[in-house]
């Protein structure tokens, strides 16, 4: 299983359900990572797609949520990490996807393998945050690409992996 987030200077993600920033190359770059793939989310973070409310095209949508009478058309939903493994075993792990939030990205972090991380170097007010993997033992950078700007901000991408 792997992750995919962009993090601010200090690892925020978003702000009242909201993505901190939508910097189009690392928008396209997420649709090419995830694309024919199977993407997991929250349900705070299916309810802040752009596309109002429906499952990200050309994806499995897989949705975490403690409600376990939700429905959402087109979605598959889970209500707890075991529902959620039994509904996985059916991808290749290669092709799973954490998207968020928070919460998720909490509860999933073990599970993943790798994470695609797009760092931005500004640090706007963030109410939700991405475990920092540079603070942590059993994550390791394994890539980086150099400074990009766009949108207004500088960011590069990171790959890092579990050891």
């Amino acid at each position: 299983m792997n992750l995919s987030v962009a993090v601010s200077a200090n690892w925020g993600i978003g702000y009242k359900n909201e993505l901190l920033f939508r910097i189009h190359e690392d928008l396209q770059r997420f649709k090419e990572l995830t694309t024919g793939k199977v993407v997991v989310m929250g349900h705070n973070t299916f309810k802040s797609l752009p596309a109002n409310r429906r499952p990200l095209p050309n994806r499995v949508n897989i949705v975490l949520s403690r409600n376990a009478s939700l429905k959402i058309p087109d979605v598959l939903t889970c209500d707890s990490i075991p529902a959620l493994e039994i509904a996985l075993q059916n991808y290749n792990p290669a092709d799973i996807f954490v998207i968020g939030g928070e919460k998720i990205y909490t509860q999933l972090l073990n599970h993943c393998k790798r994470a695609y991380i797009t760092k931005v170097e500004s640090a706007p007010p963030a109410d939700a945050f991405m475990p920092n993997l540079d603070t942590l033992p059993n994550w390791q950078l394994e890539w980086e690409s150099p400074t990009m700007e766009s949108d207004g901000f500088a960011y590069k991408y990171c790959i890092y992996t579990k050891v």
